[in-house]
């Protein structure tokens, strides 16, 4: 009995023609936890991008109501992933993502930098963590998946290979990697909410170091974060290395692991999709 039918169907599919099918099946069938973990990991490198931590720092939106940004963005990947961009829900939820980026200015090199970190980050989690890494098959997939996402959101200039975008991508770090507080500000907030899913408030503090050991240096330096010591590193790589030689004789998910329909308290009754990304009032400071 072949236990991994998804990664063997995955083989037999043209990424021209099967791009979202194939990312699909990845996030949802193959490797659900790890896409999870590594687009987390690629939003949280867009904050040590002083430009873009200091739009999502003046929204308030990060500070006060983390949780909600983090489901609001997950849930538009979602919808565009699972029901694909060309559907009625597709087509919604980028209408949606498009009108919400529209409120501020952003560079198109910052357009293109997020961009990259969802095809890149996933792709180098897999070789570190994965149980497997992504074939060339798969990388050059979810490079068409997001390149073709990239064009309904109006970027200009994505580069036309996955070896230009991924220069573009490590060009872009060594120029745009800078430490600013707003960067910490919202580095801050995220990896608490990191935490939370896992740990109770009064363990974070211990939980952080195993999180900052998950980093690279440039990155932690851009978000103000300290090096942890050598120990939490190797427990860290340790963990998730053997997770990962477990997982090679688990089979695959039969039935799709789908993010648009996990219970989430920012929405206990369900969401429409008009209604992700809004701006709720801010809680007024009581005077004294």
């Amino acid at each position: 009995m072949n236990k991994k039918p998804f990664s063997s169907k995955i083989a037999a599919l043209n990424p021209e023609k099967d791009h979202r099918e194939i990312a699909f099946l990845l996030t949802c069938h193959c490797f659900p936890w790890d896409m999870e973990r590594a687009l987390e990991f690629a939003l949280f490198r867009t904050f040590a991008v002083p430009s873009i931590s200091k739009i999502l720092a003046g929204t308030g939106e990060f500070t006060a109501r983390p949780r909600k940004r983090y489901d609001d963005t997950e849930l538009i990947l979602y919808e565009i992933l699972e029901h694909g961009m060309d559907s009625l829900r597709g087509k919604r939820a980028i209408h949606r993502m498009n009108d919400m980026h529209a409120r501020f200015k952003i560079s198109n090199g910052d357009f293109l930098y997020v961009l990259s970190t969802f095809i890149f980050e996933p792709i180098r989690w897999m070789d570190k963590y994965g149980w497997r890494p992504f074939t060339d098959l798969e990388r050059q997939s979810i490079y068409i998946n997001y390149r073709r996402l990239g064009e309904r959101m109006q970027i200009r200039d994505i580069p036309n290979s996955l070896e230009e975008f991924e220069q573009f991508n490590k060009d872009y770090e060594s120029r745009h990697f800078v430490f600013a507080q707003s960067n910490k500000l919202i580095g801050d907030k995220t990896v608490s909410l990191l935490l939370g899913f896992y740990l109770p408030k009064f363990l974070h503090g211990l939980g952080r170091p195993f999180v900052y050991a998950l980093m690279d240096e440039p990155l932690r330096a851009a978000m103000g974060f300290p090096k942890p010591a050598g120990i939490f590193g190797a427990v860290v790589s340790s963990f998730l290395k053997l997770r990962a030689r477990i997982l090679r004789y688990f089979p695959e998910r039969k039935e799709p692991l789908l993010g648009t329909k996990r219970r989430r308290p920012t929405y206990p009754e369900g969401y429409q999709i008009e209604e992700l990304g809004t701006f709720a009032p801010l809680p007024s400071k009581r005077e004294n």
